[in-house]
């Protein structure tokens, strides 16, 4: 390049010495001379692309849609490889129940044939996800844990399913979900249970607990899963790897096989979402899962980073209520959590929470009368003596409201909402446990209905309450306890899943990715 510059100026100066001659015949000279001494650029080498380390199935999707994009991997070889990960482990687990490979392929080599003609490429082109089994996906039941679903033939793709697939992603499986998406453990009698991949004595969750399972042990880069009582912070926390439930309205949702609509607080306390086993991938993942879908009324085209607050940023380190027994790593792991955000620069205080206990209990009685009135007695003929048990202990602690009790119930959760969001305006965000007790065992929901109201109320607390606000809450590992990962919730304002997740990955920044350590583990 620097050669041209040398012969444009050369150039230059000749015109400019035959200063007789008229503007038009100057500016005929300068054309011509810059024809016949300015050669043709010749076109730059492309920087050599680096793949990135490890074996292709651990790799972020923010460096498989980066390596895709530049050329130095295929989709079809980035599918190949998830698909044989799959295959590999999935059996132990039982983590993705439908496999999607041949569809799969055929959606890697149209990436391949898209890239090649130059194309326009979406954020997760090539990249390899899951899909949970409870929603749309076109032209397949939408089972839900529940053999009597097999005529609930999807005539479309969910809006989460459409978004995911416009951005490029590739989807390879569907991933297992309990009975109805009611438990918080994964089992049913259609696909049977889901372990854990770091311990198959404890839960993976639920009942997103196939997805959290999948993308833990390298099954896709991101799982898809949904959230209702805590069906996507159950799982992260299992199965050590992050999540955000958004605020409701974030993400659209629909069910074109659903034989009618939802009822109004079952719609505004459940959401869409991703689990990932990098924060930033979360946070790709809820950009592209956010776009427009016209079937969805409460759909919200909120920005997705707001305000920063001014200096630093102040955490509240929740207080637990007095009737919650802690374990001890769980303490722990909440220490650790807010030293690392006081070493990233926030400011952490250690204060009591607006009625945690009110907006739980507020949260059972609305989601347990409205099943009740809406949907019990068509689930219980359908379900599991195992999904009776389930549901008998949830039912046990919800009051009993009649109309007039449950619409007092709803308006109460306007003043708690209201409540929220005024301690935000100190507190932008809130740093809570997930659960204060150890993992428990893959199916302890059925043990007993007390065993139930321990689980929910004793001890996922401040999971459960925080549907009932619609507020958005990230999950981010911190620490390993005898081999079994512990994670801690992180909340913020409305449509403020921007300050969550800076706050998880100034968490993931110190402690690192944890499911390196599973893999190690699993050989």
């Amino acid at each position: 390049m620097a050669k041209k510059t040398t012969k444009k100026k050369s150039a230059s100066r000749q015109v400019s010495r035959a200063s007789s001659k008229t503007s038009t015949a100057r500016k005929g000279a300068i054309a011509k001379t810059a024809k016949t001494t300015v050669k043709k650029a010749a076109p730059r080498k492309p920087a050599a692309v680096r793949r990135p380390k490890g074996p292709i199935w651990q790799w972020s999707a923010v460096e498989t849609a980066a390596a895709i994009r530049a050329g130095a991997i295929s989709a079809v070889e980035t599918v190949e490889a998830h698909l044989d990960r799959m295959r590999a482990v999935n059996p132990r687990l039982n983590a993705v129940v439908v496999d999607l490979g041949e569809e799969a392929l055929k959606a890697a080599h149209a990436a391949d044939k898209q890239r090649a003609k130059g194309g326009d490429l979406g954020p997760l082109h090539g990249v390899p996800i899951t899909i949970k089994e409870n929603v749309d996906y076109q032209g397949r039941p939408n089972f839900n844990g529940v053999p009597a679903n097999k005529d609930l033939i999807a005539p479309s793709d969910a809006p989460v399913v459409r978004n995911l697939k416009k951005s490029g992603a590739i989807v390879i499986g569907l991933t297992n979900t309990p009975e109805f998406s009611f438990r918080g453990f994964t089992d049913n009698p259609l696909h049977g249970l889901t372990l854990n991949p770091w311990d198959p004595d404890i839960t993976c969750g639920g009942s997103s607990g196939g997805a959290g399972s999948a993308v833990a042990a390298g099954i896709g880069t991101i799982a898809h899963g949904n959230d209702i009582g805590g069906s996507l912070r159950w799982p992260a926390h299992c199965n050590g790897v992050a999540t955000i439930k958004p605020t409701q309205g974030r993400i659209p949702a629909f069910n074109g096989s659903a034989t009618s609509e939802r009822p109004m607080l079952a719609h505004l306390m459940s959401a869409q979402g991703p689990l990932a086993r990098h924060v930033a991938d979360v946070r790709l993942a809820l950009e592209v899962m956010s776009r427009r879908d016209p079937r969805d009324p409460w759909w919200v085209p909120a920005p997705l980073v707001g305000e920063r607050p001014k200096g630093p940023i102040k955490v509240a380190l929740a207080k637990i209520p007095e009737d919650m027994d802690v374990d001890p790593s769980v303490a722990a792991a909440l220490r650790q959590a807010a030293d690392h955000l006081e070493r990233s620069g926030y400011r952490v205080s250690e204060v009591e929470v607006p009625d945690i206990n009110g907006v739980w209990q507020t949260w059972c009685d609305i989601i347990t009368n409205e099943t009740v009135m809406m949907q019990e007695a068509a689930m219980l003929k359908v379900t599991s003596e195992d999904f009776h048990k389930s549901w008998g202990g949830m039912k046990a602690k919800a009051n009993v409201l009649d109309l007039e009790a449950w619409m007092q119930a709803t308006a109460a959760r306007n003043g708690h909402i209201r409540a929220w969001q005024l301690f935000f305006e100190d507190y932008p965000i809130v740093l809570a446990p997930t659960t204060v007790k150890p993992t428990p065992g893959p199916r302890e929901d059925t043990v007993s209905a007390e065993r139930v109201r321990e689980i929910f109320w004793g001890e996922i607390r401040f999971i459960s309450a925080i549907n009932v606000l619609g507020l958005p809450g990230a999950v981010v590992p911190v620490a390993l306890h005898d081999g079994k990962p512990i994670g801690v919730q992180l909340i913020a304002g409305r449509y403020r899943e921007d300050l969550a997740l800076d706050a998880a990955a100034a968490i993931e920044k110190r402690v690192g990715v944890l499911t390196h350590r599973l893999w190690e583990q699993m050989g």
